[in-house]
């Protein structure tokens, strides 16, 4: 977050007087133009680690390993397990 700047340095006085009336001597945050944050684990790598293991964890399952299998080698539950291989099926029966 920038700076506190008064308005009355920064604004056109008309400007100024027009958000006076919704907003009097109250603190406003203006959001900058572009403000386009990176989604979750997109600047350090993690969701493209993250994709290539859960492939990789199909892929496994396909091949015969069971579900018990795959929360020993990748320290998840059976639930989480279950829930990767079923959101892969789907996009692969999609694709």
């Amino acid at each position: 977050m920038g700076q506190y700047k008064n308005g009355r340095e920064v604004l056109p006085p008309e400007l100024l007087q027009q958000i006076q009336q919704y907003i009097d001597g109250e603190l406003l945050y203006i959001p900058k133009q572009s403000e386009q944050r990176a989604g979750w684990g997109e600047l350090s790598g993690s969701k493209e680690r993250i994709k290539r293991r859960n492939l990789e964890m199909y892929r496994a399952y396909c091949k015969g390993r069971t579900i018990e299998e795959l929360e020993r080698t990748y320290y998840l539950s059976g639930e989480s397990v279950r829930k990767i291989i079923s959101k892969l099926k789907l996009t692969r029966v999609g694709s």
